[in-house]
């Protein structure tokens, strides 16, 4: 019996050292004792050389020890952006949003709701557009009208501010992008002979987005379209307008243009 309870306390003694260097073990946080400035520049260094998932988690522990501050407003802001270069556009916008609804007041407002449009507008872009050759237009538009709110608040409450110039630019360019889907799917439905269904969204482009460049072709898939259905009136007035605001049009004798040089590629 005694020598059981001697076995039963040196299992005890082992188990608790485990236990202890178990302990021991877990890695020390190496900001401890760091100023709030110390913490900042760190961050900054990581993100600057791009190391991201560095320098996210140092602005996470400048956000809780300088909460309140002007520097932990910044450090959001920064971590919004190590997030978006990391390749993490959702969590890029969420901290965008949560920083935008904990300090309305901020003038650092202008600059999150421009960076908030970049991400989705970049979003839009894809990494290899350029390479596949794939039309924006052709794609899921959801990215691109949520970069173009972003801006358009941008312009609107910030009209003298630093970022406003680019994002009037974006605008237009989303603007093109957006109609031009439109046009994509008309001509989708044109060329497999839903000529109603072509109409109404040539249509929709010509109404919805003045002015742009994807009209023209909106206005000459209106053309055949109802060519093809025997509706000569509506024709001849579709014509009219398409002659009347693109008097050098080369679509009524040349018909629609190469796929090969993306409208886009002017950006």
């Amino acid at each position: 019996m005694p020598s059981f309870k001697l076995s039963v306390v040196y299992a005890c003694v082992l188990a608790c050292g485990a236990l202890l260097n178990g302990c021991s073990s877990t890695p020390k946080d190496p900001t401890t004792g760091w100023s709030p400035n110390k913490i900042y520049a760190e961050a900054k260094d990581e993100l600057n050389t791009g190391a991201y998932d560095k320098a996210v988690p140092l602005f996470e522990k400048l956000e809780g020890r300088a909460a309140g501050t002007p520097l932990a407003q910044q450090a959001q802001i920064d971590k919004a952006y190590a997030h978006y270069k990391a390749g993490e556009p959702a969590l890029a916008i969420a901290t965008l949003d949560r920083f935008m609804k904990l300090h309305p007041a901020s003038p650092a407002i202008d600059y999150a709701l421009y960076l908030k449009g970049i991400i989705n507008f970049n979003d839009d872009l894809g990494m290899f557009s350029g390479l596949t050759r794939q039309d924006l237009a052709e794609r899921d538009q959801k990215a691109a009208k949520d970069s173009f709110e972003s801006f358009k608040e941008l312009v609107t409450r910030f009209p003298d501010s630093r970022y406003a110039p680019d994002a009037s630019s974006r605008m237009n360019y989303i603007v093109n992008s957006l109609a031009q889907s439109e046009v994509h799917v008309a001509r989708y439905y044109f060329q497999r002979g839903a000529y109603l269904a072509a109409i109404n969204r040539a249509q929709t482009a010509v109404r919805d987005y003045s002015g742009v460049p994807a009209q023209e072709e909106a206005l000459f898939i209106m053309v055949k379209s109802y060519d093809a259905l025997g509706m000569s009136d509506l024709r001849d007035d579709s014509q009219r307008i398409l002659t009347k605001n693109y008097p050098q049009t080369h679509y009524l004798s040349q018909g629609f243009k190469s796929r090969n040089d993306p409208w886009w590629k002017i950006w």
